[in-house]
């Protein structure tokens, strides 16, 4: 997805000079979000195989380098764009789930894929790398929670439902690059495709010449957003469907009169900015540009200025003119990151509160330099696989996406 909302006219508006970046306000979630705790009944799992390097260790940040040194090209670092600062500084590359999968797969050199991200990243960069390769995810509590709102039992059970009422036929299941393996597999099993943000209008567009419906997998806001505010269609054309109700609350007939089956999904960060985040940014700094993600709620997609996709947003910052005021509705670690990469501009938080990637942020530097020493001791740790039939109904549903018009 490029720009929902076209700029105004004349480009973004210039505020008063830059102040430096002001940090969200604390919350009682903070030290969750930071990775202090767990949530088992989330994530994949809470424990590592061994004893983490303390976090107070001052010379963790060599032991890191040390590690990396010695296995020299056999390790590739890929760090997610909303990682922390201290583990971002040991990534190859870095850049979105995707970009990231296949930067890997173009590293055959490399035998051990270190990927600092969630589990479903982990996945599609074992789904799209060769046999060679073995992919590592340094703590695998690192889940992600709009992937977990999707499983396979529960997204088979609403295709049946769709079955019996002699619809799935006509209808083509879509699911958002955040997804698991399973989901992924699933929508290649039935002739469907995966989509990025920045493709989903193309996916969509690709579907809807293949069938009357679709099923969008697992994020409501973008799957909404994109429908609406890009394709031209009316909210009343699409439905929620709710897994934890029965027939996923729904009637027959509001199946059978929907265009767009939406999954009752969404991302914990993005889904918390609100019209009163956009209202209060609007009041305190006159001028602003609002910049959002479309995995933001539809109400708030509209009241911004900009919208796109992660890529979209670093891209808009960089080439917004000196003195302008940006609120970033996205990961905060990303939001920081700008801030500092851009003093010449106001950059700040759309949210006045604390909003990272909870599970994202699981990967510290001790579970980081954990890893790759392992790895250089000729220990392989916390390996991500994904069963050869899953991963070739994955790889189609992702040759889909990349073969788009």
């Amino acid at each position: 997805m490029t720009t929902i909302n076209p700029p105004a006219a004349g480009g973004p508006t210039v505020s008063p000079p830059a102040r430096p970046f002001a940090e969200p306000e604390p919350t009682a979630l903070a030290l969750l979000l930071l990775g202090a705790g767990s949530d088992p009944g989330s994530e994949r799992g809470v424990d590592c195989p061994g004893a983490l390097p303390a976090p107070s260790d001052p010379g963790l940040a060599q032991r890191a380098a040390d590690a990396k040194r010695r296995l020299g090209e056999r390790v590739f670092v890929l760090g997610h764009h909303y990682q922390r600062d201290e583990v971002i500084q040991f990534a190859d590359v870095t850049g979105d789930s995707f970009k990231l999968a296949r930067d890997a797969a173009a590293r055959p050199q490399a035998g051990f894929i270190v990927f600092c991200g969630v589990h479903f990243m982990a996945e599609s960069a074992d789904i799209l790398t060769g046999d060679g390769q073995q992919v590592i995810l340094p703590d695998l509590a690192a889940g992600c929670s709009m992937a977990d709102m999707a499983t396979l039992s529960q997204v088979e059970t609403a295709w049946d439902l769709l079955d019996d009422l002699d619809l799935a036929g006509s209808t083509v299941p879509v699911t958002y690059m955040n997804s698991s393996a399973d989901i992924k597999g699933f929508v290649g099993r039935h002739g469907g495709v995966v989509c990025t943000s920045s493709n989903a209008e193309r996916a969509l567009a690709w579907s809807f010449e293949r069938g009357e419906r679709v099923l969008f997998l697992p994020d409501q806001h973008l799957g909404r957003n994109t429908a609406v505010l890009r394709m031209g269609l009316d909210l009343a054309d699409c439905v929620l469907y709710d897994p934890h109700k029965p027939r996923g609350g729904l009637t027959a007939g509001q199946l059978r009169a929907a265009k767009m089956v939406l999954w009752r999904g969404h991302c914990s960060v993005h889904g918390r900015f609100t019209l009163d985040s956009v209202a209060e940014v609007r009041a305190r700094v006159p001028g602003v540009n609002v910049l959002v993600h479309p995995e933001c709620r539809h109400e708030v997609v509209k009241a911004a200025d900009y919208v796109g996709s992660t890529e979209y947003i670093i891209k808009t910052l960089q080439a917004a003119p000196a003195g302008s005021a940006w609120a970033v509705g996205t990961e905060l670690n990303l939001v920081r990151r700008l801030a500092n990469a851009h003093p010449d501009k106001q950059v700040m938080f759309l949210d006045r509160t604390v909003c990272y990637c909870a599970t994202m942020n699981r990967i510290d530097l001790p579970h980081l330099v954990w890893a790759l020493e392992e790895l250089a001791a000729g220990r392989v740790v916390n390996r991500i696989t994904v069963d050869p039939q899953t991963a070739h109904h994955a790889r189609v549903a992702l040759e889909r996406m990349l073969a788009l018009p």
